[in-house]
């Protein structure tokens, strides 16, 4: 027979002594929380209408008369968790008793025999699984919070768009796809040679920090496959407002495509920077380029082997010299025509590298004039800082869980993308509008979650006031009222 989980719990817990002194540990601190910065974040949600402009893409066909909690609370409950850290919706079985997120979502009890005031997993996990069996949710017995897809999609650009005071000059919208390795028998998930796995192919589209398209796929589809129908998509909504703003469309050699290239020719102010594959033609007409640059690497080869053979003798390894050269990167323009996939002839910037490892070529197609910029310029600002992506992309998945796409249908599994986004946008919204000029404007979620989120206090409920007492320690204070006042000076969105 199994124990009950409070019988072996001890009342004190003796960890010897310490200078004279006994280190005893008990429980009875009363409410403390670890989740203390949730309440500043949930602070600044209220402001900007972030997590309410989510569930207003949610319809509840539940009875209003049994609700306890609306899809809003639940909505944010589910999203402050996975901000904090908590990736599972089974977490909140434990998490329904934390005061700090019970702050946060205003639902906190005051009767200290009921201190189990939010949401448990089985009330949440009817916000975002739907059983496929379900065709009507309306008139399903248990699944009755229905997501509106097309909305959730047009909520990530319209924050997007309200997060700027007006509107650029210019914007890079950087297009990428990741693996999302699955372990069971998840619906839509295919094995891939590429990923070396049985996963999905997830589409994202970020503008710098801001994402815009959290795009759920089957893993077995060509790897541009709806990029362009959510470039035209996301482009739309922006030209409502923005129509004077040049786009930039840039991403790697998977989305070097006749269409999408021709549809952004077509439409005025947009242009692309795509990487492409290098082929016999292309190599041919950047020989003369590449010999330059063999000459100019071994011009600057011969003093360092000269030096190395003057102080070494013949018969010690001299080829460390290569390596202490620097490789000698050359670039060239050309126009250039495929031979039946393009409709036109298009810029190609060739990036020509010779160096201890011999030669590299690369090769960028842009719809950018050589008049406007150089060759040079345009791999090194305008196509490299496309990797800063990734880093993106790295945040979702390490930091907010966006791989943990583990029910068995695939619209709950994208649901499980888009509150990781959710997640995703809160916390730029917190990094763009409390940590920008301070040492923390560039830093990852996870970083942010450990210095702002994660704070331990004690919590002391009165009659007059409830008391957040956060440890004295707390490391970045400073930084905490500059956030704290901020968000005070923010007008309500709503």
């Amino acid at each position: 027979m199994t124990p009950s989980s409070t019988k072996f719990i001890p009342n004190q817990l003796n960890f010897g002594s310490l200078k004279g002194r006994k280190v005893i540990a008990n429980f009875t601190g009363g409410k403390i929380t670890s989740n203390a910065g949730i309440i500043l974040l949930a602070e600044l949600d209220r402001k900007l209408q972030i997590t309410s402009r989510f569930a207003k893409c949610f319809q509840d066909h539940r009875d209003s008369a049994y609700i306890d909690y609306s899809v809003y609370k639940l909505l944010a409950q589910r999203v402050y968790g996975i901000v904090l850290g908590y990736e599972d919706v089974n977490d909140h079985d434990k998490l329904r008793y934390d005061p700090a997120l019970a702050i946060a979502l205003a639902k906190l009890n005051f009767i200290e025999s009921t201190p189990d005031i939010l949401a448990g997993k089985s009330t949440i996990n009817r916000l975002e699984y739907c059983p496929e069996t379900i065709i009507n949710q309306k008139l399903s017995r248990y699944h009755k919070i229905e997501a509106d897809s097309q909305a959730i999609e047009k909520a990530f650009v319209e924050i997007f768009l309200s997060s700027y005071k007006k509107p650029p000059r210019e914007i890079i919208l950087d297009m990428d796809v990741t693996d999302d390795q699955v372990h069971g028998n998840q619906e839509g998930a295919f094995f891939n040679p590429y990923y070396k796995g049985v996963c999905y192919a997830p589409l994202y589209i970020f503008c710098g920090h801001h994402l815009l398209v959290a795009k759920l796929r089957s893993s077995n589809v060509d790897p541009a496959a709806e990029a362009l129908p959510e470039l035209q998509r996301i482009i739309g909504l922006i030209r409502e407002k923005w129509q004077d703003t040049q786009i930039i469309i840039r991403g790697d050699s998977a989305y070097s495509r006749e269409d999408i290239m021709k549809w952004c020719e077509d439409e005025p102010r947009i242009d692309y920077i795509l990487a492409m594959g290098t082929n016999n033609q292309l190599q041919i007409r950047a020989s003369d380029v590449l010999e330059k640059a063999k000459a100019d690497y071994e011009i600057r080869l011969e003093p360092v082997t000269k030096l190395m053979e003057s102080l070494f003798s013949p018969d010690e390894e001299l080829s460390e010299a290569k390596k202490l050269v620097p490789e000698s990167t050359w670039y060239r323009s050309m126009s250039y025509k495929t031979q039946t996939s393009w409709s036109r002839s298009r810029r190609v910037v060739t990036k020509v590298s010779y160096g201890c490892h011999g030669s590299q070529m690369r090769h960028v197609v842009t719809s950018l004039p050589a008049s406007k910029i150089t060759p040079s310029l345009l791999y090194t600002d305008k196509y490299c800082p496309r990797g800063e992506m990734e880093n993106r992309i790295k945040e979702q998945q390490l930091d907010l869980f966006a791989d943990r796409t583990s029910t068995q249908t695939f619209d709950s599994n994208q649901l499980r993308l888009w509150l990781s986004s959710m997640a995703y946008v809160l916390m730029q919204a917190f990094r763009q509008n409390c940590l920008s000029k301070t040492s923390f404007a560039k830093a990852t979620v996870g970083t942010i979650r450990l210095s702002f989120l994660k704070l331990g206090a004690r919590i002391t409920i009165s009659c007059r006031r409830i008391l957040i007492a956060i440890a004295t320690a707390c490391p970045y204070q400073n930084i905490l009222g500059i956030a704290y006042s901020r968000i005070q000076a923010l007008t309500d969105s709503g």
